[in-house]
């Protein structure tokens, strides 16, 4: 039995388990796809990032783009092993044979530098000879008859002499190098997949900044629409300009209340798209959508700003538990949603054509 409480949480989903655990309990292809988003944080060194494991990648799991242009454009190679144990010189003599051979062959360029990502990292004696390029170069050749000559490719054997074996005397084995897990997973930490990977709650929500005075962009449709819904609420309201509105003792407050709540709403976006990606965010909206969109096509509201009014209120009151953001959800959020749902044309308070 554990020695320690465990939370509400843990007994539904069981203990925590430390990044650099459970990563040991990917596939390999979920080591390679979480090789790539890490390599998607390193921006000012690459320009793209491709993952190309599989039958046919010719030694490359994942390739590291520095300069694309071609044909001897820069690169780095990421060959991904996830071994249930630490890499040792035998897991790897064919993936040397592959980068010498296929770079022979001209089917790729020499790769600045070949790094070996493991989630047990290397061993001591591969570790070693890593650190040691001349040993590294004697080894391979060495092994070359038993682990390269017949396994580099299914169609052909590839006896290192003449042509070859000239190459391979002059091939730079310096390139080749390791990543450790723990720093790889200490970078990742930037990344907007991290919480949805490893858990370990949402950090803190910053305050929204001030709310700009001046109309953006990206606020045309909803304030139109607020217009819209204003001028609808009686007969005498004929506004021709915003600053009649923003003047109004009334629809001057509202106004000022779902602009704000549009930015709040605006900034959990960010938030979330910088914490948990896109999708999650996307979701989130989606759940306030279809718990207010049926209210949002009632005709029988007297007028477009009741209509507002009454979805912005049904809003507050949708529960969304499944969501990780309910963690940092405020009630303006919710309301704030109704607007950019109105911004992206997906609810609306008055026809745009009436």
């Amino acid at each position: 039995m554990n020695s320690y409480f465990l939370s509400s949480e843990e007994v539904a989903i069981g203990p925590y388990i430390k990044p650099i655990q459970r990563i040991s309990l990917y596939s390999a292809q979920e080591w390679e796809e979480f090789t790539e988003e890490w390599l998607d944080i390193k921006r000012k060194e690459y320009v793209r990032v491709e993952r190309l494991g599989g039958a046919g990648d010719m030694g490359r799991d994942v390739v590291a783009y520095i300069d694309e242009r071609k044909p001897n454009y820069k690169w780095n190679c990421y060959q991904c092993k996830h071994y249930a144990n630490s890499l040792a010189p035998s897991d790897v003599w064919q993936e040397f044979g592959k980068i010498i051979y296929y770079t022979f062959m001209e089917e790729y360029p020499i790769p600045n530098k070949y790094f070996f990502v493991a989630p047990k990292s290397v061993g001591t004696s591969l570790s070693n000879l890593l650190n040691k390029p001349d040993k590294l170069k004697q080894e391979i050749k060495d092994h070359w008859d038993s682990h390269c000559k017949d396994k580099i490719t299914k169609t052909k054997s590839i006896p290192l002499e003449g042509e070859l074996l000239k190459y391979f005397e002059a091939f730079d084995f310096s390139i080749f190098d390791k990543k450790l897990p723990k720093e790889i997973i200490e970078e990742y930490k930037s990344h907007s997949q991290y919480i949805t990977r490893f858990g370990g709650g949402l950090p803190p929500r910053e305050k929204p900044q001030v709310i700009p005075n001046t109309i953006q962009s990206n606020e045309n449709r909803y304030i139109q629409q607020l217009i819209l819904a204003y001028k609808s609420d009686k007969p005498e309201n004929d506004f021709k300009t915003l600053e009649e509105i923003i003047s109004h003792k009334i629809y001057s407050k509202h106004f000022a209340r779902a602009r704000e709540n549009f930015h709040i709403a605006e900034q959990l976006r960010n938030f979330s798209r910088d914490n948990l990606g896109e999708k999650v965010f996307d979701d989130f909206q989606q759940e306030i959508f279809h718990g207010v969109v049926d209210m949002a096509e009632d005709e029988s509201f007297y007028s477009g700003f009741e209509k507002v009014k009454k979805v912005e209120l049904q809003a507050t009151h949708i529960n969304i538990d499944s969501n990780p953001l309910k963690e940092r959800c405020i009630t303006q959020d919710k309301k704030g949603i109704c607007h950019q749902l109105a911004n992206d044309g997906k609810l609306t308070w008055i026809d745009d054509d009436e």
